[in-house]
């Protein structure tokens, strides 16, 4: 559940503009857990950005009139794949993350799908995740896959 002092969030749609903006937002909050690992390298994490880009399932996440982070949401096999979900870092923490996973857990709810996703090994999403009911699913190398079943 969202912080009682977090302000309302909504989605908005993103568009193939926006792709800066993006790849450097999502940069900017992975670096610290790259780092981590020693796994950092910017130009890498903007091609692979790059590869799977889709402005169709992706959105802002806006509040207070600004754009704190973004979220993509793709259909994939019989599930959705919560594919990013980046909260700008100062704005981490606020409960913004848990507003924006309430209203992607009502779209698959509403579809009946389960939800997939993803998080590096050793970042602190993996404790997000499994907060907010996703199941552990697999593990690779680098990442921990999680599940959250259809409702």
């Amino acid at each position: 559940m969202p912080a009682s002092n977090t302000p309302p969030v909504t989605l908005v749609q993103a568009a193939e503009i926006d792709f800066e903006e993006l790849v450097a937002l999502r940069i900017d909050a992975m670096r610290e857990s790259l780092e981590r690992i020693g796994r950092f390298d910017p130009i890498r994490a903007r091609e692979r950005f790059r590869a799977g880009f889709s402005a169709l399932h992706t959105r802002h996440v806006v509040a207070d009139g600004r754009r704190l982070g973004f979220v993509v949401v793709k259909p994939a096999n019989g599930q959705l794949l919560l594919d990013h979900l980046y909260i700008r870092p100062g704005n981490q923490g606020k409960g913004i993350g848990a507003a924006v996973l309430a209203q992607v857990f009502k779209e698959a709810d509403a579809l009946s799908l389960p939800l997939r996703v993803g998080a590096l090994r050793g970042s602190d999403a993996n404790r997000f995740y499994q907060r907010h009911g996703f199941e552990f699913l697999a593990e690779e190398e680098w990442d921990i896959y999680y599940l959250r079943p259809s409702r």
